[in-house]
């Protein structure tokens, strides 16, 4: 159960599971004049170089996960968090906070009478419990085989890896349930814009 309403600018976030989409459905909501905010850019910015985040990640990680130049190898990183539950909330742990200070203030700077609602992007956001943190839920959504195939091809990665990546989220159905608003994004690029358009009118009522 998700917490009441707060006042200001209705809390929106934009979930799914890895390549669903998120990314492009957030393009095509702020397209549509919708603020928003990439967490994954936020995840960024907080281990980039010279960054508290990125101290703690040699700290716990070693130098190993970084490249010649300082900053971080994602990759060699990846590898290590999608195999190791442990080591993906030490990882978690690290950044998440500082994600979750920014999109708060994020919200908080938005003007009420110019927005009645914006969106976060939150890929892990029913895995770390931020549900509660929301008044509405948005859940991208495709067939499970289909995104095996687009992380493969997108992270240059095997099956086996790609399928890791997948059982290291909760499983889409199970975010789908949960969802107030489910978009699918193994359709048409039209019949995406559809559901968007859709959920667009009904968060403005």
């Amino acid at each position: 159960m998700r917490d009441v309403e707060r006042p200001g600018v209705r809390r929106v976030a934009l979930t799914g599971g890895i390549a669903t989409g998120k990314s492009d459905l957030r393009a095509r909501f702020e397209a549509l004049g919708v603020p928003t905010i990439d967490s994954d850019l936020l995840a960024r910015e907080a281990v980039a170089p010279g960054t508290v985040g990125l101290a703690a990640v040699v700290t716990r990680f070693g130098r190993d996960v970084l490249h010649a130049d300082g900053t971080l190898d994602r990759k060699k990183l990846a590898r290590i968090v999608f195999t190791d539950p442990e080591a993906r909330l030490a990882l978690e742990a690290i950044v998440h906070p500082e994600v979750r200070r920014a999109v708060d203030e994020w919200f908080a700077a938005l003007d009420p009478d110019r927005y009645p609602y914006a969106i976060a992007d939150i890929p892990l956001l029913y895995e770390v419990g931020r549900d509660r943190d929301f008044d509405v839920v948005i859940v991208a959504a495709c067939d499970p085989d289909t995104q095996v195939r687009r992380v493969m091809k997108r992270d240059d990665v095997s099956e086996v890896s790609a399928r890791q990546r997948l059982a290291a989220q909760l499983p889409i159905d199970q975010k789908v349930r949960r969802a107030d608003y489910v978009i699918r994004t193994d359709g048409t690029d039209e019949d995406t814009n559809r559901q968007v358009s859709a959920v667009c009118e009904k968060l403005r009522l």
